[in-house]
């Protein structure tokens, strides 16, 4: 007889955890990809696909601070190197979401460049910064 996977609490809050960052960082590295092309296919697709996106993009970024600070608790008072990388990783979570709601806001070319780079390069910084807590 082959024994049942013993799923909990725990394997739900990482899955969730990381769907919810696959969205966020994965979608805007697509994202990067897309947009030149369809800039010059059809200059109102960008905006129109980067809306649709932020639908999907916001509600995954509040997953991630949710069990962000679930996981936060389930692991409780941590100190030395590992409270180092979780303030780290809590700076870039917070920099990717202001720049992300400053793209949003962006008025011109360069803005949106800058703020989608930074955007994009926190985002991946937090998820380095993930993958060393979890190891």
């Amino acid at each position: 007889m082959t024994p049942v996977l013993d799923i909990g609490l725990a394997d739900l809050r990482l899955f969730l955890h990381l769907a919810a960052a696959v969205i966020w960082v994965g979608g805007q590295l697509v994202l990067a990809g897309l947009v030149p092309a369809l800039r010059r296919v059809a200059p109102e697709a960008a905006p129109a696909a980067a809306q649709r996106f932020a639908a999907i993009a916001w509600p995954a970024f509040a997953v991630l601070v949710v069990t962000g600070v679930w996981n936060i608790a389930a692991v409780g008072p941590a100190g030395g190197a590992y409270r180092a990388t979780l303030i780290a990783k809590l700076v870039a979570v917070l920099v990717s979401g202001a720049a992300a709601w400053a793209h949003q806001r962006a008025g011109d070319r360069w803005a949106l460049a800058l703020t989608g780079a930074l955007t994009g390069a926190a985002a991946l910084a937090a998820l380095f910064l993930g993958v060393l807590l979890h190891g």
